[in-house]
């Protein structure tokens, strides 16, 4: 039985992958700070690992990566999920503490989880795993006001190709999916508009998170001789292709 560690698992795009790697009955780690969130999502299931932990920290990372090991046998494969959208504004409206509070999750994070990924899957036997980033469009097309979210998205991008490239001798894949408008309690407020490139505010299609989770489990049911280098999942008719 395969095992995944998922970071964010608590809610979201991260909960709703838990789940359907759960159901298809993967060995599921799940990485979140709200162990009572993580509890209830595990409750029931002799598959699910709960591993609560803040990704910023890296001893509470080690420590559920090694966990995770010890509980299964290995690590297969990574969903280096969990991210925040931070403060909006202008750069000069962007405070130093705003502006490293959404770094050390979103780019901070991803990094200690990579590491400890990576460090698991190139010395374990067989050698080998996947580390799947969670991107965002916003790695290419950006928001108005989303300077430090979008920065640290396209630094993730250079993430997933450094670790694809160094990845190869060990027979460790990287991959990213990049996700628009999945409907969670984060894009809830997309219904009642959001602000666009021109100044107006404009409600905007979203989708079923669960086509996210699809499409992560089929990333991470690939041999290792195959590899999804980045992906775009969106909202059919959302403002992205044209935006603004």
């Amino acid at each position: 039985m395969p095992s995944i560690l998922i970071t964010g698992a608590s809610s979201g795009i991260g909960r709703a992958t838990a789940e359907r790697f759960l159901d298809a009955g993967w060995q599921v780690g799940l990485l979140a700070r709200r162990a009572g969130e993580l509890v209830s999502l595990a409750a029931g299931r002799g598959n699910a690992l709960v591993l609560p932990a803040d990704v910023t920290k890296g001893g509470e990372v080690d420590a559920a990566f090694a966990k995770l090991v010890a509980t299964f046998g290995r690590l297969d494969v990574l969903f280096n999920n969990a991210g925040r959208f931070g403060a909006t504004g202008l750069i000069d409206e962007i405070t130093l503490d705003d502006w490293r509070a959404t770094v050390a999750v979103n780019l901070d994070g991803m990094f200690l989880c990579a590491r400890a990924a990576f460090r698991q899957m190139r010395t374990q036997s067989p050698l080998g795993g996947r580390i799947i980033n969670n991107g965002s469009i916003s790695a290419y097309t950006p928001r108005p006001g989303s300077v430090a979210y979008t920065s640290t998205k396209h630094a993730i991008s250079g993430l997933t190709k450094t670790l694809a490239l160094d990845g190869r001798p060990f027979d460790i894949c990287c991959g990213q999916i990049d996700i628009g408008n999945a409907a969670t309690d984060m894009t809830a407020a997309m219904a009642n508009g959001v602000r666009q490139a021109d100044g107006s505010l404009r409600a905007e299609d979203r989708m079923d998170v669960r086509h996210v989770a699809d499409a992560v489990l089929h990333m991470a049911s690939l041999p290792l001789s195959a590899n999804v280098l980045f992906t775009t999942l969106m909202a059919s008719k959302m403002p992205l292709v044209g935006r603004g």
